[in-house]
């Protein structure tokens, strides 16, 4: 006689999985009626919208003035909330399909290629796109405290897979995406979390935050997109909220770690308002104390946790600055995934004392960005979803 345990694949259907990026992790249109531009060669008004992210045809010197204006965000000190420029309108597209996500690039050439691989795997398994698996996209440029809209029709999405497939869904997120799915759980009643959510698969999570994050206020990183240099696009990497959420935490950090140093300060996490200050962005400061307190570290998201994260990668640890900060550092590496540090992803072991399970895989060699294509990661979803 097979137990219930056996009985569970025929009895119940597959739980449905929603994918939730992380930083830079979908697209973003605009559309344009601005007063000014920055260069005669920008576009003033557009009649509809257009691709502003991933678009690598807006990276192109001189067009990328263009593309940084449109981009940035424009920080309110008294509001304390970030806004668009000034004729500029940008929207989030696909919520609840997962196009945005498959390709950061709608011309779908290689280097905008992200969840691409999962999804195929995923309808290889039986499951259909924008159905029973869904993206959950939103404006990563800012931190959970001005994305309210977002996380409203996150949990009304789940809700209507749970009413749709029959059962809770699994919340797949990656890099920063983690950190938005913590949020939304640490703010759900534990019963409606009971309810709809059958586990949640981390992969790449900087729960701890990035040390790499340092470089990029300081002097800017081109996320491995070789035609843009990085100082050019570090004025938008600081405007966007979600960077100064990103740097480096206490309840993982020491700190005594000299995550910078110049030939005449060194800076710890302990000096972030010196170091906003050096490096001439004083909206940092302000934008860090807005978000430090959105996740509780300490609370554990209430549900069954998979973290998954990549060793054995040099990853970004610590800089040294010859000339602070309008230069290229000396980088000094650790362990990690090439973009988390290994002590920021092993977080998960401080909840493994919580109610629910949490389990834990090392994927050996997998840097951030192809963990989500890595035959570890997906036959560990599969098991997940479908069972052994």
């Amino acid at each position: 006689m097979p137990s219930s345990q056996d009985l569970r694949p025929a009895l119940y259907p597959p739980p449905p999985p929603t994918a939730v990026p992380g930083d830079l992790g979908n697209q973003l249109e605009a559309k344009l009626d601005k007063p000014t531009v920055v260069h005669y060669l920008c576009s003033k008004r557009t009649d509809s919208y257009f691709t502003l992210w991933l678009n690598l045809d807006e990276l192109l010197p001189l067009i990328i003035d263009c593309w940084i204006d449109n981009i940035r965000l424009v920080y309110n000190r008294t509001s304390r909330t970030t806004q668009f420029p000034d004729g500029v309108d940008v929207r989030v597209p696909g919520f609840g399909k997962t196009f945005s996500l498959e390709f950061l690039d709608p011309s779908k050439r290689s280097v905008g290629s992200y969840f691409h691989v999962m999804v195929e795997n995923l309808v290889s398994w039986g499951y259909t796109r924008d159905k029973d698996v869904r993206g959950a996209p939103y404006d990563w440029r800012r931190a959970p405290n001005e994305n309210g809209p977002f996380f409203l029709a996150l949990r009304e999405m789940i809700e209507d897979m749970y009413q749709l497939y029959g059962g809770p869904v699994v919340l797949v997120a990656h890099s920063m995406g983690n950190m938005y799915t913590l949020y939304f759980l640490q703010r759900q009643p534990q019963a409606w979390k009971d309810k709809y959510i059958r586990a949640f698969v981390a992969l790449g999570a900087p729960w701890g935050g990035v040390a790499k994050t340092l470089r990029v206020l300081a002097s800017g990183d081109n996320n491995r997109i070789p035609v843009i240099r990085p100082l050019k696009i570090r004025e938008q990497q600081r405007s966007a909220v979600s960077t100064s959420w990103l740097l480096p935490y206490n309840y993982t950090w020491s700190p005594e770690k000299v995550f910078v140093r110049t030939p005449t300060t060194n800076y710890t996490l302990r000096d972030y308002v010196q170091f906003f200050q050096d490096i001439g962005f004083k909206d940092g400061w302000l934008m860090r104390q807005d978000t430090e307190g959105l996740v509780d570290a300490t609370v554990p998201p209430g549900v069954p946790l998979h973290c998954l994260y990549g060793i054995g990668v040099p990853t970004s640890d610590s800089f040294y600055y010859e000339s602070f900060p309008d230069c290229d550092p000396k980088i000094f590496f650790g362990d990690g995934d090439g973009t988390v540090n290994l002590q920021s992803a092993l977080h998960c072991q401080a909840w493994q004392g919580q109610e629910h399970p949490v389990s834990m895989q090392e994927l050996p060699g997998s840097e951030h960005i192809e963990m989500l294509a890595n035959p570890t990661t997906l036959a560990y979803l599969k098991r997940v979803l479908l069972g052994p």
